[in-house]
């Protein structure tokens, strides 16, 4: 079974880790480090907002975890100098609760909902009304005291995370403005991040040993940071000053971290896909039975990265092992 709170998982964090991670993220979008066209367009965006005196017009975010949707969502609200509300979609269960959060937003303040893809039906289409025109309608009371209330709201900005927007519905995905793909990082962006939380760390890294850990990160600075956390307690257990290239392939060989960034549970699903389906297609659903894990978790978490490589490929017929992960594995393939 997939660990979830495995160290490349860019999903899962604990309240601690949570805690920490504040102290990583930038505040503003000159600190904010890749994802570089989002951030041209969206300074021009917020920019355009300020000289109007308007609220922002509603973002969506999407793309793989751990990518910093969440991070830029604050950044926004910073840039704004206006107050950040947060919550999460599976958190709002019913009209009352978005109403509730909706009365305590100030004009210009930033809403943010992660996993939106994830709001219940009724939420959902109260939210139309609130985005669009700024006002909720709602039925109080029951039966021959039921009435509707009608509730103005001040200018408001939503923004919207997702990982999976193709489960929004399309009334919701029309009524945001501006959309940001987020994009895996490069391995300069991740080693700059790398060097940027060392220094929040107060640690001592060499370039090599941040590229390093750029390497193995799967595009992801959740990951980065985690991998640096881990082998700051290796190097520390050392005694060595500074962490080297040298002591990060130590730490990640034993974290059995492979310099693609793939770890046990990743080689697991490309193996049962080579040994007993012969690279496939298989179905998710056979894939996920077979390596005891959730459709969700492998087509969110383990699946975009595998793709983002090359080492998978989807099919009408289901998914496929690539030439580039047998090589990378060192399975000959079979003919078939």
């Amino acid at each position: 079974m997939v660990d979830h709170n495995r160290v490349v998982s860019g999903e899962i964090i604990d309240d601690n880790e949570e805690f920490n991670q504040l102290s990583l993220r930038p505040q503003f979008l000159n600190q904010y480090i890749g994802q570089q066209k989002i951030k041209n367009e969206i300074s021009i965006y917020i920019e355009a907002a300020k000289q109007r005196e308007e609220s922002l017009d509603h973002v969506l975010l999407y793309g793989p975890p751990g990518l910093g949707k969440t991070t830029l969502a604050a950044v926004i609200a910073n840039e704004l100098q206006v107050n950040l509300k947060t919550t999460t979609g599976p958190a709002i269960e019913k009209p009352g609760d978005l109403v509730a959060i909706l009365n305590e937003l100030e004009p210009g303040d930033v809403l943010f909902i992660d996993e939106i893809h994830r709001l219940p039906k009724n939420v959902e289409e109260i939210l139309y009304s609130a985005m669009e025109d700024f006002y909720i309608d709602i039925i109080v009371g029951q039966d021959s005291t039921a009435h509707p209330v009608h509730f103005p709201l001040p200018p408001f900005t939503l923004i919207g995370a997702t990982t999976r927007v193709g489960m929004l519905s399309a009334p919701l995905r029309a009524r945001f403005g501006i959309l940001g793909h987020m994009s895996y990082y490069t391995e300069n962006e991740l080693a700059a991040i790398v060097e940027r939380s060392a220094e929040v760390f107060n640690t001592k890294i060499d370039t090599e040993g941040a590229h390093e850990i750029a390497r193995r990160s799967r595009g992801t600075p959740r990951i980065a940071n985690r991998l640096l956390k881990r082998i700051r307690d290796f190097s520390q257990v050392s005694n060595k000053e500074t962490i080297d290239q040298e002591i990060v392939k130590y730490a990640l060989d034993l974290l059995r971290i492979d310099e693609k960034g793939l770890d046990d549970n990743d080689r697991e699903l490309l193996k049962t896909m080579i040994l007993l389906y012969n690279g496939g297609p298989v179905g998710l659903s056979t894939i996920s039975a077979n390596v005891g894990e959730e459709t969700d978790t492998i087509e969110d978490v383990i699946e975009p990265y595998l793709l983002q490589i090359g080492f998978i490929k989807r099919t009408p017929r289901g998914r496929i092992v690539t030439d580039k992960a047998y090589k990378h594995l060192k399975i000959d393939k079979l003919e078939k």
